[in-house]
């Protein structure tokens, strides 16, 4: 990571988030939480599905009327349906994810490579066509063959991503493979590369810091890293380790942590794991 560059803080924690076992927020909890991810310096905020429904909808309109200082992302499948319901919504930023491993495109979806370029690039098409800016997700990127991520990328950029989601679905790197693989695609792809770790493993937050020295721009992260299955980086470790250990300001106000750890807790039913332990080890 060049010194004096700023990596970005991309939060999902009422994505990715609530799909935690157990975790439902309500509309209200996540009009609270949307608050203080605004409050703590976080820039871009994956608010939610609009493809899921009505209510999720109603919410994430009600969210935009905020008016807050962070960029609100629609996240979606690459689906026409997906995508107009964000735009409905009157979202800017579409974020669309499409799987890139073999496991998954032939088991998965039980269609071929060509499929998956080819869908990728009506998608952005479509969503170009409605005025949407379009983030490209490249789901299981972590086993998927390089050459073929390569040419993933290379499609997503032709056809006007702005920026490209490296995600580990199934948090099976460590850091060494993590910067091996982030760092073939920074050196070959123009378009800014997003991590998006999973932490089966307990690496999450070590292989998202491993991701930033290998040149990714951003990093998705949830709120005590609550997430699917075990959980995703936590944004209190990676924005306080970029802090501490790297010198570079994210942005993230880690004043404002604690208490953002806690209202996540409260909302989640779960007791907060991370917040003042992390902090306050910082700040003695």
């Amino acid at each position: 990571m060049e010194r004096g560059v700023r990596p970005e803080i991309v939060d999902t924690t009422l994505r990715d988030g609530e799909q935690k076992a157990g975790v439902v927020f309500s509309p209200e909890e996540r009009l609270w939480i949307a608050s203080g991810l605004s409050r703590a310096g976080i820039r871009w905020i994956e608010a939610g599905i609009p493809a899921m429904g009505n209510e999720e909808r109603e919410t994430l309109r009600a969210m935009m009327e905020l008016r807050l200082d962070a960029e609100l992302i629609a996240w979606n499948r690459a689906e026409r349906s997906d995508i107009q319901a964000s735009a409905d919504c009157g979202f800017t930023y579409v974020h669309m994810s499409l799987p890139v491993s073999d496991l998954h495109i032939e088991h998965k979806l039980r269609k071929s490579r060509e499929w998956v370029l080819e869908r990728l690039k009506d998608m952005l098409d479509f969503t170009r066509s409605l005025g949407c800016i379009p983030f490209v997700g490249a789901e299981d990127a972590s086993r998927a063959d390089p050459e073929f991520l390569l040419r993933y990328a290379e499609a997503a950029a032709a056809g006007g991503a702005e920026r490209l989601r490296f995600a580990d679905t199934v948090g099976c790197l460590d850091p060494f493979e993590t910067f091996r693989a982030v760092r073939y695609l920074t050196d070959r792809s123009i378009l800014p590369v997003e991590f998006h770790g999973h932490n089966d493993f307990g690496l999450a937050a070590a292989n998202t810091l491993s991701a930033f020295q290998a040149g990714a721009a951003l990093a998705s992260v949830t709120v005590s890293g609550i997430g699917e299955r075990a959980g995703n980086a936590a944004l209190e470790e990676v924005a306080s380790a970029v802090r501490t250990l790297f010198q570079l300001d994210t942005g993230v106000k880690l004043s404002e942590l604690p208490a953002l750890s806690d209202l996540v807790a409260r909302a989640s039913g779960r007791q907060a794991a991370y917040g003042r332990s992390v902090l306050g080890a910082i700040n003695q």
